[in-house]
């Protein structure tokens, strides 16, 4: 393996749309493997799930596998919640039971149905620009990343005026390949920013999620915890969806049967929309959980104050879950895939983000309908050190 390879994290490993062969390898008719043959400092294991059941179970037992980051040794009277957190997905019941309450009607159906039309108006805009300048394009650079973060924008409430500066703010914090201290850096500005942000709308709520989270509840969110939703937001709806535009539409120019059948029905763009979301699953793994008793999980013997991580792109090319997990099949009929979670962290931003993919797409295909690669497959660079997996750049023509 490559020296560079190596140090990539294995579960994070792919090889072009699909698990890399080394982590199938290792997981081979074993679901559940250790990451390292010694126990960390703290007297605790990693471990990594990639069975499809495997994974639902300890996504779905918040009783034994808590998400809240800990601190102390393991085992020992000081190993306790850490206080300083904000996130959603860094808390437990019953604090997390509270948040969720006041923030899953903001994310319904019908309240993603508002935001529609603008989303609609921002994946046209993107395309008029492309047109205009003409090809090749740069397919992340030009559609997939400017839609991912106008669309965060118009979500939270972020004004026009302001909304460089704060997409700037967030792509440094996201990006990986920087140093730890260009990265703090980065976090520090974009956390004073929420914070102003925060208390303008604290003063003056607005038609924003921010706004109307203040005008719905009040004192019920502290300052935090209003800056816990919008990163939480920033984190699945930056990297995650752009990630998701620019590595669909490849496998879609890979796959032209498939691209042909969705042309030919484009009534079944749901369920494409969820196919693809379960091949490619650009997430590589939820936030990591502590086990907080002793536990088994296929026969494996997980200790408390171990940290299980679980692969989502693994869970999702189980036989378990469907036939024939390794095709990409916009025919196939939806199956409870793993790419946004399960459980009570469940991913609030579903509805959104397929929202968000199906018009994405749709738009991309009605306009161009000669849409090709520009740049011949096996110079594709895929973007493997981020958080979400996809494509650095992908140029295109029409």
């Amino acid at each position: 393996m490559p020296q560079e390879r190596a140090t990539i994290p294995v579960h994070t490993r792919r090889t072009g749309f699909d698990p890399a062969d080394e982590l199938r390898g290792l997981t081979e008719d074993r679901p559940v493997i250790t990451l390292d043959d010694d126990p960390r400092a703290d007297g605790g294991r990693v471990w990594l799930v990639t069975g499809y059941q495997e994974v639902r179970q300890v996504l779905g037992d918040h009783v034994r596998f808590s998400t809240r980051r800990r601190v102390g040794t393991a085992g020992s009277a000081e190993y306790r919640p850490d206080e300083a957190v904000g996130q959603l997905m860094d808390y437990d019941p019953p604090d997390h039971t509270r948040l969720r309450k006041m923030l899953t009607p903001e994310f319904t159906h019908r309240r993603m149905r508002r935001l529609e039309p603008r989303i609609e108006e921002i994946v046209a805009e993107r395309l008029d620009l492309m047109e205009r300048a003409g090809p090749p394009a740069d397919l992340v650079e030009q559609f997939a990343e400017p839609i991912a973060g106008a669309v965060l924008c118009e979500l939270i409430g972020v004004p026009r005026d302001d909304r460089n500066d704060f997409l700037r703010r967030c792509h440094q914090h996201l990006a990986t390949g920087q140093g730890r201290q260009r990265r703090a850096a980065a976090g520090t500005a974009f956390t004073r920013y929420l914070a102003a942000l925060v208390a303008r709308r604290r003063a003056d709520p607005d038609e924003g999620f921010i706004g109307m989270l203040v005008r719905d509840h009040g004192e019920e969110f502290t300052d935090k915890e209003l800056r816990g939703v919008c990163v939480l937001l920033m984190l699945a709806g930056l990297d995650n969806i752009s990630g998701m535009i620019g590595l669909g539409t490849l496998a879609l120019l890979a796959h032209p049967d498939q691209l042909a059948a969705l042309r030919e029905d484009p009534a079944r763009s749901d369920a494409a929309v969820d196919e693809l979301l379960r091949y490619l699953s650009v997430p590589h793994a939820p936030t990591p959980r502590t086990a907080l008793e002793d536990v088994t999980v296929a026969g494996r013997y997980i200790k408390a104050g171990d940290t299980v991580v679980c692969s989502i792109p693994m869970a999702n090319r189980d036989p378990a879950l469907t036939a024939l997990p390794d095709r990409l099949d916009l025919t196939r009929e939806p199956v409870a895939h793993v790419a946004f979670g399960h459980g009570i962290h469940h991913c609030l931003g579903a509805a959104l983000a397929r929202q968000e993919l199906r018009i994405a797409f749709a738009a991309l295909l009605r306009r161009c309908p000669a849409l090709r690669l520009a740049e011949p497959a096996r110079d594709v660079v895929f973007r493997d050190r981020s958080t979400a997996y996809g494509v650095q750049r992908l140029l295109v023509a029409w």
